[in-house]
């Protein structure tokens, strides 16, 4: 876009503005996460957040954007002395989500490395994002490798280019701004601790306030030069309120009750580690300065810890982020001064102060708060401590439809047990690791065996590109027979483009483990549904580990549906089930079947991810004509495309049918119990999946 959207006319999202605006106050602060729902402004401000920044001196023709003042000793280009520097405007740099290693971190020419012991660097992003701002959209989609060298430059400031021996590094100082859509997954845990403050946005639901957005957006698109105009005074007042701001941050005072209100808070909630400690007292002392004061107050310590620790609380992907405002209130009264500051009559910690000048943003740097979470809110289980004193299962020898707990009315003809009320899942535990046979090429994970880009070594091969993983000894053996014939003279090897070879190299891939669950009446008593659940959301937990897409197939009464799409969201996916009602027949065939299409469409979507089938159910079938040979018919459609599947196999009770072993047995796959799902239930021993049987080995 040539033309940036104004940042001053973004409609509310007052929270996320303010974190743009401290974060170009103070980039100490860390930068931004904003989570969100697609079609929220959310990458709009962040672009429109470059032309607010103040511009940066840099060393005239340094690729590295070095400081005049202070060059980098090390930097490539350098070294730098006596030499000139120039302002530029603050660049915003993108990184997207497909990019490759060698565009984050830049290329080495490993050629004339080897042939000319010459260093010749093409710089990457983390170069041009140095002293600016690095945008990362839908930055949970990232790729692992890629997230892991994001983390080193943040943690380091540095970025290193290693080649077979041949390294370069530069220094990678960047605002890291990310945006993301939470329903297609969550950010692993070190990556999200390092952004210093989160923001959750949702579309307002004031018809006023959707019709300005309506207005404005149709403003800009039908003449953007001519909108921007109209809001260059304000976005002018902004520029020059970021500016006095950041004079004024050094003379912003922390005083010891400020600090000990910081530290009771985050210990209060329970943090991990003390990044959320400094990340609060950069982030109360940038809203001092905004607010054009040299003291911070206490509600600069509360809207730092509502922008600093929700993002840091989570403990699984099935927690909602957020914070309990009434605790943090309680918790800021408890430690709040009992003596005024000098010179700050208003420091004693009301919630409502007079606040500072706003220079065209939030007012005494507090954004108007609708609360802290405007976001889709996890379903609460409906049922009570009551559960656990419900009945068993009937006996499995009974094949009617087990009864349901509570009276209901009774059901059609043919419509099987009345359906029940949702029961809550059962505690998660660790389970065993199932994998997908054979050597894989999908994205990179950690489930099952696969050809990736990083791993341990296992060969050579000629370069189908762009050449990233120098095989060395390959390398040398191509070209040591011609060394004679190219009139080698010196010390130096002559190596030409065919010599160089690439090193394949082997690691973990992840899948798409498609959950296909049985929500009939027979798995309706409330113990055996509490433990189906608690497997079944044991089985997601693992696959958020292990950096999976999920699906999840439940079949009831007649029929089957798609209860949640293939997603990277495993908490979407764990929410779903919480949800999942059951009551009815038994029409397995009809889940099987469902699940084939839900396969199918996404081979032709990602034919690269391999697909990891899991049935949960008690093997019975009931409902329509000869249901159990149907179910049989479905499952050899599976077995013929040799997807990898198991069966975790729910029947209870003393006599037991084995119809879920049978089952696993058309498919092509194999059964496990509940208990046998555990990791811990026979130490040491993994399963894997396999098309044609069982292969159980010893963990070394």
């Amino acid at each position: 876009m040539s033309t940036p959207y104004p940042f001053t006319a973004v409609v509310g999202q007052d929270d996320l503005r303010l974190a743009l605006l401290l974060n170009a106050v103070s980039p100490a602060v860390g930068g931004v996460l904003v989570r969100g729902e697609k079609g929220t402004a959310k990458s709009t401000a962040v672009r429109a957040l470059s032309a607010l920044m103040p511009g940066v001196d840099v060393v005239s023709g340094c690729r590295f954007s070095c400081d005049p003042v202070t060059p980098d000793p090390q930097c490539p280009d350098g070294p730098h002395t006596d030499t000139p520097g120039t302002q530029r405007a603050t660049r915003m740099v993108e990184l997207p989500v497909g990019a490759s290693e060698d565009r984050l971190v830049g290329a080495l020419d490993i050629e004339r490395a080897l042939s000319e012991g010459v260093k010749a660097f093409e710089p990457g992003l983390l170069a041009d994002a140095h002293r600016g701002i690095l945008y990362v959209d839908e930055v949970n989609l990232l790729h692992d490798h890629l997230v892991d060298l994001l983390l080193d430059a943040a943690a380091m400031g540095a970025s290193y280019v290693e080649r077979e021996g041949v390294s370069v590094r530069h220094a990678a100082r960047f605002l890291l701004v990310g945006t993301m859509n939470p329903e297609e997954g969550e950010l692993r845990p070190q990556l999200l601790d390092r952004f210093g403050l989160t923001v959750e946005v949702a579309a307002s639901r004031e018809p006023e306030q959707r019709v300005a957005v309506v207005k404005r957006r149709l403003a800009y698109d039908d003449d953007p030069e001519g909108f921007v105009g109209r809001w260059a005074e304000d976005e002018a007042e902004v520029r020059e309120h970021i500016v006095a701001a950041r004079e004024l941050l050094p003379q912003v005072r922390l005083g010891d009750r400020a600090l000990t209100q910081i530290a009771a808070t985050c210990a209060a909630f329970e943090v991990d580690g003390m990044r959320a400690d400094i990340v609060m007292a950069r982030t109360a002392t940038a809203l001092a300065a905004w607010a054009g004061r040299t003291d911070v107050l206490a509600e600069d310590v509360r809207q730092a810890a509502l922008l600093a620790l929700p993002h840091r609380r989570r403990r699984n992907p099935f927690d909602a982020p957020g914070l309990d405002e009434d605790k943090l209130d309680e918790t800021l009264d408890e430690f709040g001064p009992q003596e005024e500051p000098e010179g700050d009559p208003e420091g004693d910690g009301d919630d409502d102060p007079d606040g500072g000048p706003d220079g065209g943003g939030p007012g005494g740097g507090v954004p108007p708060q609708d609360g802290p979470h405007d976001g889709p809110q996890e379903t609460k289980d409906p049922q009570d401590s009551q559960d656990t004193q419900d009945p068993q299962d009937a006996p499995a020898g009974d094949d009617r439809e087990d009864s349901p707990e509570e009276p209901a009315a009774a059901p059609a003809a043919g419509a099987g047990a009345p359906e029940q009320k949702p029961v809550a899942a059962g505690e998660p535990f660790r389970t065993k690791m199932l994998s997908v046979p054979g050597l894989g090429e999908g994205a990179a994970g950690r489930r099952s065996r696969a050809r990736t880009e990083h791993g341990r070594t296992t060969g050579a091969t000629r370069p189908r590109g762009a050449l990233t993983k120098l095989h060395l000894a390959a390398t040398v053996q191509a070209a040591a027979p011609h060394q004679r014939a190219r009139g080698r003279s010196g010390r130096g090897l002559v190596v030409r483009r065919d010599d160089l070879r690439q090193a394949t190299r082997e690691g973990r891939e992840g899948n798409l483990v498609l959950f296909v669950v049985d929500a009939s009446g027979s798995m309706a008593a409330r113990q055996r549904m509490t433990a189906v659940k608690g497997a079944v959301l044991s089985l997601l937990l693992d696959a958020y580990q292990r950096r999976d897409k999920v699906g999840l197939v439940t079949f009831r009464k007649s029929a089957a549906e798609v209860a949640l799409p293939p997603t990277s969201s495993v908490d979407t996916a764990a929410a779903r089930l919480e949800s999942l009602p059951t009551g009815g027949r038994t029409p397995l065939a009809a889940g099987l079947l469902k699940a084939h299409e839900v396969l199918r469409v996404e081979r032709l979507r990602d034919p690269a991810r391999r697909p990891l089938m899991v049935v949960v159910t008690d093997g019975r079938a009931t409902g329509g004509p000869e249901p159990v040979q149907l179910a049989g018919r479905a499952a050899g459609l599976h077995a013929a495309e040799g997807t990898a599947s198991v069966v975790v196999d729910c029947e209870t009770g003393m006599v037991r049918l084995g119809l879920a072993g049978e089952l696993a047995g058309r498919l092509g796959g194999t059964a496990v119990t509940l208990d046998e799902l555990r990791a811990d239930s026979i130490a040491g021993l993994v399963k894997d999946v396999t098309g044609t049987q069982n292969i159980i080995r010893r963990a070394a």
